[in-house]
Order: C-alpha cells, then structure tokens, then sequence
C-alpha cells in the first residue's frame, strides 16, 4: 500500500494539511471540466457519472500520513466535480478515513454518501447504520444498500421504514464479481429499490443481457464496482500501446477508456473507482465527459481489450 502512494509520501501532521490546498485546485493551465452527470431515475436528482470507492484503498488504520493521503483524494474528488463516495462496514477502517477527511475539508455540501448495511441479523441493521453515520459524521446517509443481500429480507424492510420517515433518502443491494445473480435479479423485479450496484467493465459484461435492462425498466439507478478488477485490469493493460482510436472520445488513458466504455451504457448511473492517488482521480473523474464512444466504439472497445 505504501509503494502505491508514493506521489504523497511524507504527507503529514502539518505537511498534510498544506498538501490539501493544491488537491483542491485544478492544475494550473488545465482547468478541469466538469463531469456528466447521470439521472438517478426514481427522482431526476443529478449525481456526476464517476464517483470514488473505498474498498482496500481507505483501509489506513490510524496512520497518520495515510489518512491524510486519503483526504488529499477526497478534496480532489471534490474539486474535479464529483459526488458519491462509497463505503461498507467491511472495508475496515475506510469509514473513519472518510470521516477525517469529510471533516478536514468541512464536509462539502456537493457529497452523495453511499453506504451499506453489512450484518446477519435484521436487528443488527439499525444499529451498524448509526454506527456508520457516526463515522462518516453525517446526520443521514444519501443511499444505504443491502450488501451483497445478505439478510437482504429483513433489511431491505427497515431501510423502507427509515426512507418512509426520512432518515434515508434512497435504497438499494449490492453485488460484486457476478455473485448470485438469479436472487439479484429477482429482488430487482419484486422490490422497490432506487439504486443497484453491480460489477461491470470491458471483459465482465454479463450484466449485459439481464441485469442492466432489468434495471433501465425498473427506473433503478445503477453503480459499477470493481471497474479496474481492483486494478488488475489497467496493470494488464499498461503492457499494450493505448490504441490511437481512443483519442476519437477523447481517452488519453487505458483507465479513462474503461470508464468511459462503462459510463455510457445507458442503464450506468455511476461508476466507483477507488485510489489511492490525487492524479488517478483527476483522471477519472476527467473520463465523465463528452465524447463518449456510441453503441460501435462501445463493441470496439470491448474486442479489442478481450484481444489482448
């Protein structure tokens, strides 16, 4: 994790702090442009169609200079434009990490919070919830999610309730590398949900011929994890030329290709890439703008990755 962060190394106490600044401009010269946003479809409320996982890369512990490493992420995720941040109780310490970062930089209005209820036992559900809240500092999550459905029964029944009385303002479940899609699919068709996430990307598409459509006839709001396949993907591809072509949608990058792929399926509201770095997510964010590839570039993209 250390080797991965290097760009920020020595970030801390004071030193962190002066670091935050210049994450929250844009580079000088190179104003960043502000990201697409997607429609969430059961309100029309507007959220930027790439936004910031934490799975791994926010699991700091109590180090000093990682956390402020994570809050230099955070603020430029901020300053790039974007909206939803996502985490879990099982990514570890990732919950405080975005709650010192939140509060460092004064916990912006623009912030979608996207968090997730994690436990076997339906009663255990409102209590994790509050724990969550307290880490992340809000005063109520945007969207709680059911992860990985576990128990999905009994909590997708209490989040109705909280929504209902306005102690969160959306729903949803989760999966991940294709687990149990059949029950996914089936909550989808029988439960009122606002929001999916999903693991979708260039060479895992089976999401394809069920689940996104599903979700477009539903009106449910979709989230793509694991667009780089935890980064195993774009270490892949780093070995290949990116193709002259991807300049066509304006792509100077294996990872803003993949975004960009991801973003303009219809049915994706947002995708989630977690980092560790302040240039990977000005990267990333800079992939939610137009051109984005059509229907032809989308099948191009796809083969010529599956090629190699």
């Amino acid at each position: 994790m250390h080797t991965r962060r290097t760009i920020l190394g020595g970030l801390a106490g004071a030193a962190g702090a002066a670091a935050l600044g210049p994450a929250l401009r844009a580079q000088p010269g190179r104003p960043a442009p502000t990201p697409i946003t997607r429609p969430i479809p059961s309100t029309g409320e507007a959220v930027s169609a790439v936004g910031l996982g934490t799975w791994i890369t926010f699991n700091v512990g109590n180090d000093p200079v990682l956390r402020d490493e994570c809050a230099a992420v955070v603020a430029a995720f901020f300053a790039a434009g974007g909206r939803m941040i996502d985490s879990s109780p099982m990514y570890g310490s990732s919950q405080p990490t975005i709650g010192y970062a939140l509060a460092r930089l004064g916990r912006p209005a623009a912030l979608f919070s996207a968090e997730k209820v994690w436990t076997s036992a339906g009663r255990d559900g409102p209590p994790q919830i509050a724990r969550s809240l307290g880490l992340w500092g809000v005063p109520r999550f945007d969207l709680v999610q059911v992860h990985n459905l576990l128990s999905w029964e009994a909590h997708l029944d209490t989040l109705a309730a909280m929504k209902a009385a306005g102690r969160v303002r959306y729903v949803g479940i989760t999966t991940s590398e294709g687990r149990r899609r059949r029950e996914f699919e089936s909550v989808m068709a029988s439960r009122p949900l606002d929001f999916v996430q999903i693991t979708y990307n260039p060479l895992d598409r089976e999401v394809e011929s069920r689940i996104l459509p599903l979700a477009r006839e539903r009106g449910i709001a979709v989230i793509v994890n694991r667009p780089f396949r935890e980064g195993e993907l774009t270490r892949r591809l780093a070995h290949h030329p990116l193709p002259g072509w991807a300049a066509e949608i304006g792509a100077a990058s294996w990872a803003q290709l993949v975004l960009k792929f991801i973003v303009s399926h219809p049915a994706v509201t947002c995708a989630i890439p977690a980092t560790t770095r302040v240039d990977h997510v000005r990267e990333n964010l800079a992939a939610a703008a137009d051109p984005l590839p059509d229907e032809t570039m989308r099948r191009r993209i796809a083969d010529h990755i599956g090629r190699l």
